[in-house]
């Protein structure tokens, strides 16, 4: 009889850790946001012909704005210089973004298995027709473990691997993506700067061209 209790506590036991796994693939499968989504996202901000309301840009500083970004088009991730990386950053402030949870693996620029599939959504919404022609910003971020340098240096490794794959996978131009690193300068979570949803990726469309209506 005790044996019997023995081998049905160790049934049950199975069967929690089964459930348990898989309520965890179903949670790792609801941040994968859709290609259709990052499209939506990350598409240009339509302008209406006529009267328009609100801010309009000065032609001096766009046309600045436009210089600057051709500069970095094509260049090494490590090449830039901080001052470079601010200025990406104030751009990219008011253009079209996601932040999306491409997490890597603890102190390594490898994706993390799970956020595979997150990856291949951002390939197949930067292949679409509606997005060609423009440069994305696509910015590696770190946790706060490790001192400056040690996460700038890793930040940058992880922009590398997800323009890699990009390229690699999908086609993607590698001159349509400005990749930058920021370390543990831009933590997404700043109450938990360990916490590994600060190992993430960034995308920003930095094409300064708009769609009309």
């Amino acid at each position: 009889m005790t044996r019997f209790h023995g081998l049905s506590g160790l049934k049950a036991i199975t069967v929690c850790a089964a459930v348990s796994m898989t309520a965890g693939l179903a949670l790792a499968g609801e941040n994968i946001v859709p290609a259709d989504q990052i499209v939506h996202a990350l598409q240009p901000r339509p302008l209406t012909r006529g009267l328009s309301v609100g801010p309009q840009v000065d032609p001096a500083i766009k046309a600045k704005e436009v210089g600057f970004v051709q500069s970095v088009r094509g260049r090494s991730t490590r090449s830039l210089s901080m001052g470079e990386r601010q200025e990406i950053a104030e751009i990219a402030a008011a253009k079209p973004k996601i932040d999306l949870e491409i997490q890597f693996d603890y102190n390594s620029a490898e994706i993390a298995r799970t956020s595979v599939p997150a990856v291949q959504e951002l390939g197949k919404a930067l292949s679409a027709q509606s997005l060609r022609g423009s440069t994305f910003m696509v910015a590696g971020h770190t946790d706060a473990i490790g001192s400056d340098a040690y996460n700038q240096d890793l930040s940058e490794r992880r922009a590398d691997t997800i323009k890699r794959y990009l390229v690699e996978k999908y086609g993607i131009s590698g001159s349509d993506l400005v990749t930058v690193g920021y370390g543990k300068t831009r933590l997404k979570d700043t109450a938990n700067p360990d916490d590994p949803i600060n190992r993430r990726v960034e995308v920003v469309n930095l094409e300064n061209k708009t769609a009309s209506k």
